[in-house]
């Protein structure tokens, strides 16, 4: 019996896309090497496939189309694996509109952030090959999909040899980071260096507060979910090392108290930090769909969301119980001659900590 693997749509289109570019592209790329190099072009160029920021302008479908080129057989493998694994995690996380959203905002923004970048660059050194830089390949897709990670499976350890390293998923974004960017001074990747923090910048904007969640905990009241992620543990300082992160708290306290006021983000509610803590719980709590699999993680899932609405109709309940007490024993009863009934209705105990409903008191862990 023939082995299916069943792959989402949109994760399919971009594995193909994927291929298809960096074959096309590797195969102009070869037509050329029979023809010498110019004094001012170190190594053939594909402008109508890759980005070329002196070029853009003739081939603005590049922005795009650059993401997916890969130039070698490994980088092929290594970001086809991370469309595959994590296209087909997130696609089926999210679904594909919301899945195809996001990586059209992760292919544009940061292709159209780096072209000012290095025409500055070439302007301030003089040097003209800056601006014939060719960019391309998935190191942004890749740090994007990083940051969705964090979001969504924060608390999740990898083990890898057996146990010898063991590493959270929250730690991932800085460590691709810390590499790309030692890298890029060390063996002149600048472009991957650039891509990674824009491509995480760009991931993390997006989600913190564009982006629309489903509401797992019945708090919206729109019934379109949730938009934006208010979390505590989603903020821009979450990302880095306990040590560092109060002066990039404040810096990012800073950038976004300007952005408000330029009304280029909405600021966030209590209630809206405080819906999101609870739909960060919630989150956890359901699980979310495999790698590899595409029933047991949606099975799972059902069932905890099941236990959670379970749990939340027995404080409404308990609630309604309560205020029927309250009420019952101030209009019923006289002071000295208490009715039966009232005298023996108990108020059912609420614990501590939920006395208001869909309150609750998270604690992240930082260890």
């Amino acid at each position: 019996m023939a082995v299916r693997i069943n792959i989402p749509p949109a994760t399919r289109i971009l594995l193909i896309s994927q291929l298809t570019l960096s074959f096309l592209y590797n195969v102009a790329r070869w037509r050329q090497l029979d023809v010498s190099a110019t004094a001012s072009q170190k190594s053939p160029i594909v402008p109508y496939l890759t980005l070329v920021p002196s070029l853009f302008y003739y081939y603005p479908w590049t922005l795009f189309t650059a993401t997916f080129v890969e130039q070698n057989i490994f980088t092929v493998i290594l970001n086809g694996a991370t469309l595959f694994y994590g296209g087909k995690y997130l696609e089926r996380a999210w679904g594909s509109r919301e899945f195809g959203k996001f990586i059209l905002a992760i292919a544009l923004i940061p292709n159209t952030l780096i072209i000012p970048i290095y025409l500055f660059w070439a302007g301030v050194t003089g040097s003209s090959l800056r601006g014939l830089t060719q960019i391309c390949g998935g190191v942004a897709l890749q740090g994007s999909f990083l940051v969705a990670f964090k979001q969504l499976v924060p608390e999740h350890t990898v083990t890898i040899l057996k146990g010898i390293i063991k590493m959270r998923v929250k730690h991932f974004p800085a460590i691709f980071l810390l590499v790309n960017t030692i890298s890029g001074f060390i063996f002149g990747t600048d472009t991957a260096a650039v891509l990674s923090w824009l491509g995480l910048l760009t991931s993390w904007t997006y989600l913190r507060f564009y982006k629309r969640q489903p509401d797992l905990t019945g708090t919206s009241t729109n019934g379109l979910g949730l938009k934006g992620d208010a979390s505590e543990t989603f903020t821009f300082a979450s990302f880095f090392p306990d040590a560092v992160q109060p002066p990039i708290s404040f810096v990012a306290d800073q950038i976004y108290a300007l952005l408000v006021a330029m009304k280029v983000v909405t600021p966030f509610s209590a209630e809206d930090i405080a819906s999101s803590n609870e739909h960060a719980i919630a989150r956890g709590q359901a699980g979310l769909p495999s790698l590899l699999s595409n029933a047991g993680g949606n099975v799972r899932g059902m069932a905890k969301r099941e236990e959670a609405e379970r749990r939340r109709a027995l404080a409404l309940r308990a609630l309604d119980q309560r205020l029927q007490a309250a009420t019952g024993g101030k209009s019923q009863a006289a002071p000295n001659h208490p009715s039966p009934a009232s005298s023996q209705t108990t108020a059912p105990t609420v614990p501590l900590g939920q006395s208001m409903l869909g309150e609750t008191s998270y604690t992240p862990d930082h260890s």
